[in-house]
């Protein structure tokens, strides 16, 4: 949630007169193409399976989500409860790394068969629950990985996590990324740790651009940042007598937004949950350097269609 006092015509006006700027004629290389979980509409996510053929569809970065098992090793798997993915139940953390690689992390992994009819293909060809070694181990080396910290307390989470990253001299392919902002102090620690920039920093850096006509402060040069491309937010505006919500699906990637990340040198943008030729085209145009896809399959053919130089209309 956005909470704001400013205007609701604020951000409508903000809105259209993004719409209304000046495009580009033409853009140079085309967003690098990042798997989310190695592709969740293609196969069960954050599995083997779904790296290996993430990487079969020259993905350029594999986007994997990281919780610790019981005995603290450091484990591919994003939802709260085993039951969204697997056939087990509980938490991540209530099972050790031999009793989470027993589960089929494909289990609820569903395909649209014919007649309209809902299959789930791997119930019969079970996939493992990998552990972050496992998955190190099978990735080539010249492909970066963005690893999603999703467990707290961060400081265990972060101490587990460099070791293996140590182990495997991984450092320099890899950038840390979590919705929680504990993950920047956690590893603080770590010189070597490459993060993207906290996600309550982006976000009301953007919400100042839309709203405020406001780039103050912009990122430092060199900087990741991420967020997603289409947000559903909530504008809050207060009352003396209460307060008044407006749904806004907002498209806070605008021309002056990048714009104003870009303003002190170059700052290195992920467009979260791009997954049409449209929205691939529209972040080209605005000069994104990475998109994060579910589909790397489809994905792959719209960015083979598009040819530079890409003319924005």
């Amino acid at each position: 949630m956005i909470d704001t006092r400013y205007p609701i015509a604020l951000l409508v006006t903000s809105l259209l007169l993004a719409g209304c700027a000046s495009p580009p004629a033409a853009t140079g290389q085309l967003p690098q193409i990042v798997a989310h979980r190695g592709g969740t509409a293609d196969f069960p996510e954050n599995t083997l399976l779904a790296i290996d053929q993430a990487l079969a569809n020259n993905v350029d970065v594999l986007w994997l989500t990281v919780q610790l098992s019981l005995d603290q090793v450091p484990v591919l798997y994003r939802p709260t409860d085993l039951s969204a993915n697997t056939d087990g139940t509980g938490a991540v953390a209530g099972k050790t790394l031999a009793q989470l690689q027993q589960l089929n992390a494909g289990w609820q992994f569903k395909q649209d068969g014919a007649n309209g009819q809902v299959t789930y293909p791997y119930r019969t060809r079970p996939v493992p629950l990998p552990s972050l070694q496992q998955a190190l181990t099978v990735i080539p080396a010249t492909t970066p990985i963005i690893l999603d910290m999703k467990a707290l307390p961060a400081d265990t989470q972060a101490r587990a996590v460099a070791q293996v990253l140590e182990q495997n001299h991984a450092w320099g392919r890899v950038l840390i990324y979590s919705t929680d902002a504990s993950y920047q102090h956690a590893f603080a620690q770590y010189p070597q740790a490459r993060l993207f920039e906290s996600r309550d920093r982006t976000r009301d850096r953007l919400a100042n651009v839309a709203l405020a006509h406001n780039c103050q402060p912009a990122p430092e040069a060199g900087s990741w940042v991420a967020f997603e491309y289409q947000r559903k937010v909530e504008l809050v505006e207060t009352f003396t007598l209460g307060e008044a919500r407006s749904p806004v699906n907002a498209k806070l990637w605008t021309r002056p937004a990048i714009d104003c990340f870009q303003s002190r040198g170059k700052v290195h943008i992920l467009a979260i949950g791009i997954n049409t030729q449209d929205d691939y085209r529209a972040a080209a145009c605005r000069k994104i350097d990475a998109v994060l896809v579910d589909s790397p399959r489809a994905m792959r053919g719209v960015k083979q269609q598009l040819e530079w130089p890409l003319r924005c209309d």
